[in-house]
């Protein structure tokens, strides 16, 4: 163990490797061995070997339904055509009337070693609650969840589902 890390500890680092990523982002994450991100909604647009499916996933990964730049889940895939909502369907075996808990059920259920989920998607809410629209200066980071909208429900449901999947 080198001085640095036993005078540091674990750094608690998750690599962002999203977008156009080069071999020296991967050598870099893999030599300090950090997690990368997965993103769900990312999953979908091409074919079996997209790495954002969670069967392709390593364990040292961290899993989200969405981030900050992206659209709610449900506003994402409301905007979806019919062949990629299809793709979402077949892969998730969506039959149930809530695309938000069937997403969070695969993170928690995926081999990823962290799955987080935005409070948006805990909640179930649509594009109105985006946290951030890239590229745009205004109407960002305004969304704030109310007190009332949490409940013993949501929180039983996610109980259950971490007690479940073994998270």
């Amino acid at each position: 163990m080198s001085i640095k890390k036993k005078k540091m500890g674990e750094l608690p680092v998750i690599a962002e490797d999203l977008g156009i990523i080069t071999d020296d982002v991967i050598e870099l994450r893999d030599r300090f061995n950090f997690p990368g991100m997965k993103i769900l909604q990312f999953a979908f647009d091409s074919d079996l070997n997209n790495p954002y499916l969670p069967h392709n996933y390593p364990e040292n990964c961290v899993v989200y339904t969405g981030t900050h730049d992206n659209d709610t889940t449900l506003g994402w895939y409301k905007k979806l055509d019919e062949k990629q909502r299809k793709r979402v369907d077949e892969y998730l075996n969506y039959e149930t009337i809530d695309i938000c808990w069937q997403m969070i059920e695969t993170a928690w259920k995926s081999k990823a070693d962290i799955a987080i989920i935005p409070m948006q998607d805990l909640l179930g809410l649509d594009s109105s609650a985006r946290m951030n629209t890239p590229g745009t200066s205004s109407g960002n980071w305004m969304w704030r969840a109310r007190k009332d909208q949490l409940n013993m429900q949501i929180a039983k449901k996610l109980r259950t589902l971490t007690r479940d999947c073994g998270r």
